[in-house]
């Protein structure tokens, strides 16, 4: 649990950060403070003390406690030039070290540093490492969003950042409430794609496995919709899977659940991506479910997990590398004045033939 006195630092950091305190704003007074946090006076002086410290507030005698000049001088990027921050969902699993690895190429060979931060699909953590990455006062910024499919309430630190003209572009997803440049896989002709390819191999019963609070399983499962209504298939809401990434921890548990009760009916999958498709497998596994000759299934993004994997699964391409070397040279170009760049950047998936799939 944290001391009483760093949560009124970190509750006023935060507001400083966020934009609802600016430069020169006057903090509430030590009483409102007591009552705020229910507090002793000693704790809300210590907590002031320290953000002064640390050159976020100054007190002026018989005045108040205001939002410090030197917070601002320090976000504003002069302290720290040429570092890039780099925020993703995830750092070391799936898909994200090959596009880290694609950013830090670009960057190094640029003579830009970068400061990391993961986000784990929390937003409690993305607002942490934003205002990390505000603190610290990043040239520019990189983002993977965290549950890009649903309200995010950090939207005012992005707004920061626009007021502090610091360039910023996002990753394999993007807010849609924000007007923002982004890279992404064409997730809609990657569902498109996946469906379509069960379908041509004379599959009518088509499942879907897919995530509802990244914006990628919202486009996926849209692109599976359109190809089942142009071959006339009915879609089947007993035959789609959701997940959330609360929900993952028992993905295994709920797929057996899901597999057996549409076992009779389903003869392929649609997989939100290669992790969740060899999770099946391995649920089937455990069914007695034989792949692909009672069940086709097919993942998406191409990871080094199809690759290595005991079965070789069927999925689409995902750009990783090119994507982060992409994003990064769009940041570099933005801080050296380049104009006319685009705003969207959509990379078309290329079907990967695996061992997962076979005539119906």
């Amino acid at each position: 649990m944290k001391p009483k006195y760093q949560v009124i630092i970190d509750d006023i950091k935060s507001n400083i950060l966020s934009g609802n305190y600016n430069e020169g704003d006057r903090i509430p007074t030590e009483t409102a403070m007591l009552e705020q946090y229910e507090v002793s006076r000693h704790t809300v002086r210590r907590a002031i003390a320290q953000l002064a410290s640390e050159g976020f507030l100054r007190s002026e005698k018989g005045s108040g406690t205001y939002v410090s000049s030197q917070y601002q001088a320090k976000s504003s990027g002069t302290a720290n030039k040429k570092t890039i921050g780099v925020i993703t969902t995830y750092i070391s699993d799936y898909i994200f070290p090959s596009i880290i690895r694609g950013i830090e190429s670009r960057l190094n060979a640029n003579n830009y540093s970068l400061l990391l931060a993961s986000t784990n699909n929390d937003v409690d953590q993305e607002k942490k490492a934003l205002e990390t990455m505000l603190s610290y006062g990043v040239d520019g910024l990189i983002i993977e969003p965290t549950k890009s499919n649903l309200y995010n309430p950090n939207i005012a630190y992005y707004l920061s950042f626009k007021e502090q003209n610091v360039p910023f572009t996002m990753i394999n997803a993007y807010y849609e409430e924000l007007e923002v440049p982004f890279f992404c896989l064409d997730d809609v002709q990657s569902g498109y794609l996946a469906t379509k390819e069960l379908i041509s191999k004379g599959h009518k019963q088509i499942g879907l496995l897919t995530k509802t609070d990244d914006l990628q399983g919202k486009y996926r499962m849209k692109g599976y919709i359109k190809a089942l209504g142009e071959a006339k298939l009915r879609f089947q809401p007993g035959q789609v899977f959701s997940f959330s990434t609360e929900s993952k921890p028992d993905l295994y548990t709920n797929l057996k659940s899901f597999l057996m009760e549409n076992r009779e009916e389903l003869t392929g999958l649609v997989c939100y991506n290669d992790q969740v498709g060899l999770e099946v497998t391995k649920v089937c596994k455990h069914l007695d479910i034989s792949i692909p000759d009672e069940l086709s299934i097919i993942g998406q993004d191409n990871s080094y997990m199809a690759k290595n994997a005991n079965i070789k699964l069927t999925t689409l391409t995902h750009p990783q590398e090119q994507m982060g070397r992409d994003a990064a040279d769009w940041i570099i170009k933005k801080l050296q004045g380049k104009k006319n760049l685009p705003n969207e950047t959509y990379y078309q998936p290329l079907f990967v033939e695996g061992e997962t799939v076979k005539k119906n």
